[in-house]
């Protein structure tokens, strides 16, 4: 096939590969840029037939298109594919093909090089499917919205385990990761999506969960996205602290009734010590029994202290523990030491998911019934399968529990130097109930107390 004159001329000027196939794929015409794209001389190809020189991958997809082009059957006229150069190694073409005026003329494809193209947009898909195995994996809960909030843009899957709530909801609606925060911080992570928007960075922790009571505490750091000095997006993680503000917490505990045990109990041991240096012929015996006692005592809270301070730094994971055993050998520990009778009503058998310490605990709650009663304590456990929880509740007629003792616990009062628990005893039921993911409440009045104890069910066997 010739071409000449102003038709020629132009398509010896352009800049993309311009080649006439007849409707068998054999080059006829190719133009001087072939040699620029491919390196092949134009006059080297005239006559070969254009498949051949196409990757073996992509061959039989090119060769298809083709074909129903020819017989009319395909209308979409662009396909991106490999064409091997004059060195053998490959280049990516986009090429159009179109028929010309008269089919007998054959079909013009006019290419260009993308390879620089294809290679990046490869590059990017394979380090966003990196990105989005890594996310995957991650503990910590990545997420991306819109500059307004409106729009969630990315969020893994950790947002699920963490906030409890379905990914799902938050695709939705963005704004309904607020019903997974604790009612008390919602204003405060509101002001903080107001200074996001506004091009501040934050960097703050609240509580999250409605699952676990809003139980988990998360550190929550993000940044906003600027573009042309407007903020565009807003990026941030999330990870979850329960534990580290647990370690606070239980440090916090220790360091403040040491302090406090230890400056009672010294006090009285050099008060006594004092009055029999100062008062030889005043009954030193008397003294030194009060000083032996205390010493005691205090020996006493230190061995307890010592017990906790295994549980909070040893490695611990709940285990399959029978709750009605562990409450009848702890009843029978405690009615040998206080000379008591403890009521029942007690399943044959109740798995829970607990630490094994949790007879320390329980026996631990009997105990302070029994020591606090004011004359002979009437005390009655029960333990039940409640939905898919092991409940356990110790009634008892002693006066009530002041209420700084619980609401400390439960972090409905901060403690300090003047509002704390009087012991350990308390503080360790409470870590081993919160360890072994249960909850602990306290009801009180004039006429006893009843301490309820909600542990997750052992819903197999081990």
């Amino acid at each position: 096939m010739e071409w000449s004159g102003p038709a020629e001329a132009l398509l010896e000027h352009a800049r993309d590969k311009i080649v006439v196939l007849d409707e068998e794929g054999t080059f006829r015409y190719l133009n001087r840029a072939t040699a620029e794209v491919l390196g092949f001389d134009p006059e080297e190809l005239r006559g070969e037939t254009a498949f051949e020189y196409i990757h073996p991958d992509d061959r039989e997809r090119v060769l298809s298109r083709f074909e129903r082009l020819v017989a009319g059957t395909e209308y979409d006229r662009t396909v991106e594919y490999r064409h091997r150069t004059d060195d053998g190694s490959y280049v990516w073409l986009e090429s159009r093909i179109a028929e010309l005026t008269d089919p007998e003329e054959g079909y013009v494809v006019s290419s260009r090089d993308v390879t620089e193209r294809v290679r990046a947009e490869r590059e990017r898909d394979a380090t966003a499917e990196r990105l989005e195995e890594l996310a995957a994996k991650a503990d910590d809960v990545l997420w991306m919205f819109s500059a307004d909030w409106s729009e969630l843009l990315f969020l893994n899957a950790a947002y699920e385990s963490i906030y409890g709530q379905p990914v799902e909801d938050i695709r939705a609606d963005p704004r309904r990761f607020l019903e997974a925060t604790h009612p008390d911080d919602r204003s405060a992570v509101q002001d903080a999506m107001t200074r996001l928007s506004a091009g501040e960075s934050v960097d703050m922790e609240y509580r999250v969960n409605p699952r676990q009571d809003y139980s988990c505490w998360v550190w929550v750091q993000a940044e906003p996205i600027f573009e042309a000095g407007e903020v565009v997006r807003i990026v941030g993680f999330t990870r979850d602290v329960t534990d580290r503000r647990r370690r606070e917490r239980q440090l916090r505990v220790i360091d403040t009734l040491l302090r406090h045990n230890l400056r009672n109990d010294l006090n009285t041991v050099i008060g006594h010590a004092e009055y029999v240096s100062e008062h030889p012929e005043d009954d030193p015996p008397s003294h030194a029994a009060a000083i032996e006692r205390t010493a005691q005592a205090l020996l006493h809270k230190a061995e307890k202290q010592r017990r906790t301070i295994e549980l909070l730094t040893d490695p611990v994971t709940p285990c399959r523990v029978d709750l009605t055993t562990t409450i009848e050998n702890a009843i029978a520990t405690v009615e040998d030491d206080y000379d008591v009778d403890v009521e029942t009503d007690l399943p044959p058998s109740l798995p829970a998911c607990a630490l094994g310490e949790i007879g320390t605990a329980i026996q631990e709650l009997l105990g302070n019934a029994a020591k606090h009663a004011d004359d002979a304590p009437w005390i009655r456990i029960t333990a039940a399968q409640v939905d898919d929880r092991a409940v356990v509740e110790i009634e008892d007629t002693c006066p009530p529990i002041p209420d700084y003792e619980y609401r400390v616990l439960t972090g409905e009062q901060e403690m300090d130097d003047v509002t704390h628990t009087s012991g350990l005893g308390l503080w360790l039921v409470y870590w081993v109930v919160d360890l072994s993911d249960g909850t602990i409440s306290f009801e009180t009045d004039d006429d006893g107390n009843t301490v309820t104890v909600s542990l997750p069910l052992a819903t197999s066997e081990p």
